[in-house]
């Protein structure tokens, strides 16, 4: 084997086992998206109005009810309207106060203090949703860029066949024909790689306006890392999800949430008190010449909760139902999970298996094909449109290989964002 054609070997090899290879500080840029997006997201910042929102609103109607002042004449004589004709007549001033049921208003601040923690959730899971968009824009991207390097790299290749048949042509053991179609070849993966260009730079526009920022700067990309053999079994992926999953910790919230509404909705089984004070101001009586006292007055009231078309038990009956139905939503969740669970790790066992097909028998054997096929035609035992086939294989499964390492990136991705969690550190 010449050096020459060594040297290509050991490149390629190279770029299989090594291409891996990733820094700390690249490993870094995915994080980095992540928290900017997270810090630009309107939607973020919408909902973190609404959770202050639902922190006020934990005081609205928790406290006692402000205190009632009334002014009012009693006893006025209506054929003179005189204040001082009768003894009776005074002039009242009353001071009320309502008094809910002991626990009653406690009752009521627990239920308004669980929305300020479903809110939370809400953000946590807006902010998992991006953290899985961004990650999909970013593999996206890594595979684009991938496949335009192995481009670049078949036009190498495909040089140094240009050089053989060139050498070929020139001591008439080859054809014109030979130089033209690896040009034509050359000029098919220009092309393609203007394309991937294209596909680039589109992915790389639209992750930077989902930043909110200019379309133009450069998002780096490291090289695309191989598929990592930890295992994920779907119990275990479950219970992460029931952990750590914002939606899931969010319906449970709503259930306790309800629970507690019944709560608030029994405790209107039990009366509200009113407690009053009046102070009646008697005036100098001109009949009798007497200046009467004053009089003083205390009233306690007590309501009697009848629930007139039984609204108070309907109430009740609606908060226990509300239970049942977000009980049953937390499972029907759980079982969708298990479902796209057992997807997903089918289809990372998938990737798996081709990638160990890809790199320990496909992508050698390509390599050794074509330098057969380089050494052969160079020695007139096989047509020329073999070694462009072989070149051509390398180029696909290659380019198949980065394809796949980067869906089950993809895949990785979706099963942090269903359950919540980082799996791969």
């Amino acid at each position: 084997m010449s050096k020459m054609k060594m040297k290509v070997l050991l490149i390629l090899m190279a770029s299989l086992f090594f291409g891996g290879a990733v820094s700390a500080q690249d490993a870094n840029v995915l994080p980095t998206l992540i928290k900017q997006a997270v810090k630009v997201n309107p939607k973020i910042k919408s909902l973190q109005a609404k959770l202050n929102m639902a922190r006020e609103n934990i005081s609205i109607g928790t406290h006692l009810p402000d205190p009632v002042f009334s002014v009012g004449l009693l006893n006025v004589p209506v054929n003179s309207f005189s204040l001082r004709q009768e003894p009776m007549t005074g002039t009242a001033f009353n001071l009320t106060q309502t008094i809910p049921f002991p626990g009653a208003l406690k009752a009521k601040e627990e239920v308004r203090a669980v929305d300020t923690l479903i809110v939370k959730q809400e953000i946590a899971d807006l902010k998992n949703q991006i953290a899985q968009k961004v990650a999909v824009f970013y593999y996206t991207l890594q595979e684009k860029r991938r496949e335009i390097a192995l481009a670049k790299e078949s036009i190498n290749l495909l040089k140094q066949v240009l050089l053989v048949a060139k050498r070929k042509f020139e001591v008439g053991t080859a054809s014109l024909e030979n130089i033209v179609q690896v040009e034509v070849q050359i000029t098919r993966v220009k092309d393609k790689i203007e394309t991937l260009k294209n596909d680039a730079l589109s992915m790389q526009r639209q992750m930077n306006a989902y930043l909110l920022r200019d379309e133009r700067v450069i998002i780096a990309t490291p090289k695309i890392v191989p598929v990592n053999h930890a295992i994920f079994p779907t119990d275990s992926l479950l219970k992460l999800a029931t952990r750590n999953r914002p939606l899931l910790k969010g319906i449970k919230l709503y259930q306790s949430k309800a629970v507690l509404q019944q709560k608030e909705a029994e405790k209107k089984y039990y009366p509200n008190f009113k407690v009053g004070l009046q102070y009646t101001l008697r005036s100098y009586n001109k009949a009798t010449g007497v200046n009467y006292p004053d009089f003083l007055g205390l009233m306690v009231g007590i309501t009697i909760p009848i629930g007139y078309g039984g609204s108070i038990k309907a109430a009740v009956n609606k908060s226990h139902y509300l239970q049942d139905y977000y009980g049953q939503q937390f499972q029907s969740s759980l079982q969708v999970l298990q479902q796209s669970f057992g997807k997903i790790n089918a289809k990372i066992n998938e990737l798996r298996s081709r990638e160990k097909l890809l790199t320990k028998t496909m992508l050698p054997q390509t390599l050794q094909a074509y330098q057969a096929a380089l050494a052969d035609y160079q020695v007139n035992k096989i047509d020329f449109v073999n070694v462009i086939k072989a070149e051509d294989d390398i180029l696909k499964v290659k380019t198949e290989l980065a394809k796949l390492r980067t869906g089950y990136a993809i895949q990785i991705a979706q099963l942090e964002f269903l359950t919540g969690s980082k799996l791969i550190y």
